[in-house]
């Protein structure tokens, strides 16, 4: 399917909006102003993006601890989240939830997860609910690596295909599970997850991650038919980070180069740019004034963060539970 010049702009903008969010966190972390964990998602972007392209608002998706960047892919404010991520009161989410627990009903966005393998049984309950509706809506579930050895991941697959929902399970594998290879911590090795999700009687298939165009397509397939009563389906995307599992992890299970090998030739913003101008869809300069548009967005998005107030310690008790 041809994108047009807009929606090729936006992938990019969203693509490269990740990336800068990513890179100044990891520059502005040390500094010690922003609390609890975080996990970037840096060298992933292609896969948030080219799964989202494919969404609405009324659509839903489920992440991970490494959320920061299936928040932008489906829309989330940038700086909502950055101050989220500060814990400051402006945040999305009060200040309360931090980077592990971004949230966005009004964009689809059901929450960013600290529980590996905690999203699928939730895009599994939404789907239930777009099913009931018939409005043909869609969940998509993205997953890491690590997650396709969790219970909870192969009862929603089981559920989702017993009642022909309307749910993509996504795995993004990253290469490491943590700090583990899934050729030492998952039978079958790599293409694992793949053949596992084929086991419960659903498509499943596998692509490059670094790809924004096969992600995209095989991720377009997938919703229509999930839209038109096809049911479930499963993908997996390979890809390399490009950080540790956490800032601060300081990674001696990777090899000697293979970040800087990773940043030179796995990395899908430059394929994508490349793509695009081989093929006299974009002009550099059009690409090249979005990342300067983004730069100013994400200097803002900071300043406005760390200027912003902290949550009243009065306040500590509200929100803890829905009210009906």
């Amino acid at each position: 399917m041809q994108l047009s010049r807009e929606q090729l702009l936006h992938a990019y903008e969203r693509m490269k909006t990740i990336r800068e969010f990513e890179d100044r966190l990891h520059a502005e972390i040390p500094k010690g102003l922003i609390p609890g964990f975080t996990h970037l998602y840096s060298g992933q972007e292609a896969i948030a993006v080219g799964v989202c392209e494919n969404l609405t608002d009324d659509d839903a998706i489920t992440s991970t601890h490494r959320g920061h960047g299936h928040c932008i892919a489906k829309g989330v404010d940038v700086k909502g989240m950055m101050a989220e991520i500060y814990g400051r009161a402006t945040g999305l989410c009060k200040g309360k939830g931090g980077s592990m627990h971004i949230a966005d009903f009004s964009k689809g966005m059901l929450g960013a997860n600290g529980i590996v393998g905690g999203g699928p049984p939730l895009a599994t309950g939404a789907a239930i609910s777009f099913r009931n509706r018939g409005k043909g809506e869609v969940a998509v579930a993205l997953a890491g690596d690590g997650s396709c050895n969790s219970g909870p991941v192969f009862e929603a697959m089981n559920i989702a295909v017993m009642l022909n929902l309307p749910v993509i399970f996504m795995f993004e594998n990253n290469g490491y599970s943590e700090q583990t290879a899934p050729a030492y911590a998952v039978g079958g090795g790599k293409t694992d997850m793949t053949r596992r999700a084929a086991g419960f009687g659903m498509p499943a298939t596998s692509g490059d991650g670094t790809d924004f165009f096969e992600v995209y397509e095989k991720t377009r397939e997938a919703v229509e038919r999930a839209r038109n009563g096809g049911g479930p389906s499963s993908l997996e995307f390979s890809c390399l980070r490009f950080f540790g599992h956490f800032e601060g992890d300081p990674q001696k299970y990777r090899a000697d180069g293979e970040v800087a090998d990773a940043r030179e030739n796995m990395d899908c913003l430059k394929n994508f740019r490349a793509k695009v101008t081989e093929a006299a869809l974009l002009e550099v300069a059009e690409m090249d004034a979005i990342d300067a548009k983004v730069a100013i967005l994400i200097d803002e998005a900071v300043e406005e963060a760390i200027a912003a107030p902290f949550p009243d310690p009065s306040a500590v008790l509200e929100d803890v539970y829905i009210s009906y």
